[in-house]
């Protein structure tokens, strides 16, 4: 199992590669469901770390997945593989 290091040194990565790579992407980390509490003081604990870190590789990868199809879609002008 991580440590709570480890997990938010993958959420510092994460988060630069989104911020250095797609900064358009960045607009949206503050908008994740997750990291806008329900409870008054919140526990952070590993298992709320690593549901953060799972919802940012989510987005970064389904926003890559989408980038990449739009530009195979651009090259090959037929509007699907």
């Amino acid at each position: 199992m991580e440590t709570e290091e480890e997990i938010n040194a993958k959420i510092l990565k994460i988060t630069m590669v989104i911020h250095d790579n797609y900064p358009e992407l960045s607009k949206y980390l503050n908008e994740m469901p997750i990291t806008v509490p329900i409870d008054k003081n919140p526990e952070i604990n590993v298992k709320n770390l690593h549901k953060y870190y799972d919802s940012l590789l989510t987005l970064f990868r389904n926003y890559v997945a989408e980038h990449q199809l739009n530009y195979i879609n651009q090259r090959t002008k037929s509007g699907h593989l």
